[in-house]
């Protein structure tokens, strides 16, 4: 049975996925494991460190898997490629190989919201929450099902969230996706607020109608893309025709 691991973004936990819950089919094993400082998992000692995280994270990543990074999580499972053991494929969702881009999330953009979730974590969040929602057919809905699947408070501790945003102001893919030891597959909402046009015209498949959240907006349709890329790279013997 092919095991896919689902791997959350900023400022929020593994909750964010339930959704597609009722869209997987029978062959696939779904797995959501929360990053370290999230969701009452203990934090990394440093939390920018990609040493710790990996050390943090081998067991959650075993090598004979499908890794899905949303926004956050795909840059941190690219950067990842290079201390854990290669899975099967890379699925990056709603993200390029760097999160800043002048068109998109500038520097400057970011570096406003680094200097407001200084001043007040919780809104700051609340705001990133809805900015994100922004390229959904119907934010308001997307934003109450969001609520509905996270609480209000923090999900993680604030150092962890500043070390997040360092990593999406700083960490660089391309070189690592460039020569990644797997397949990459890149995903995006055609209608994504973060996501430059250039990186949107890079996506190899693009989900109609929905922005950077499309697991709220298109479970269906996202749950199908994530499980038909799995089922590309089940091993042999999955793939194999029973033998009488």
């Amino acid at each position: 049975m092919t095991q896919l691991i689902l791997l959350s973004g900023w400022g929020c936990d593994a909750r964010i996925w339930r959704p597609l819950a009722p869209y997987w089919p029978d062959d696939l094993d779904i797995k959501a494991p929360d990053w370290p400082g999230y969701a009452g998992r203990l934090p990394l000692a440093d939390p920018t460190s990609l040493n710790e995280l990996a050390d943090a994270m081998a067991d959650d990543l075993p090598a004979d898997t499908v890794w899905v990074g949303w926004s956050l999580g795909g840059l941190l499972a690219g950067a990842l490629l290079e201390h854990l053991p290669t899975p099967r494929a890379l699925v990056l969702l709603g993200i390029g190989a760097r999160f800043v881009h002048p068109q998109g999330v500038s520097d400057t953009a970011l570096a406003d919201f680094r200097r407001a979730l200084e001043r007040s974590p919780t809104a700051a969040r609340e705001h990133f929450l809805r900015w994100q929602l922004g390229g959904e057919p119907d934010p308001r809905n997307a934003h109450r099902t969001l609520r509905q699947l996270l609480d209000t408070s923090l999900p993680a501790s604030t150092a962890t969230l500043e070390a997040g945003l360092e990593h999406l102001a700083c960490l660089d893919n391309h070189s690592r996706l460039n020569a990644a030891p797997c397949p990459v597959y890149r995903l995006a909402g055609t209608r994504d607020p973060l996501l430059a046009p250039e990186v949107l015209a890079q996506a190899d498949q693009r989900l109609d109608d929905a922005g950077h959240c499309p697991m709220l907006s298109q479970p269906q349709h996202l749950a199908t893309r994530l499980a038909n890329i799995a089922a590309q790279h089940s091993s042999d013997a999955e793939r194999a025709e029973p033998t009488s």
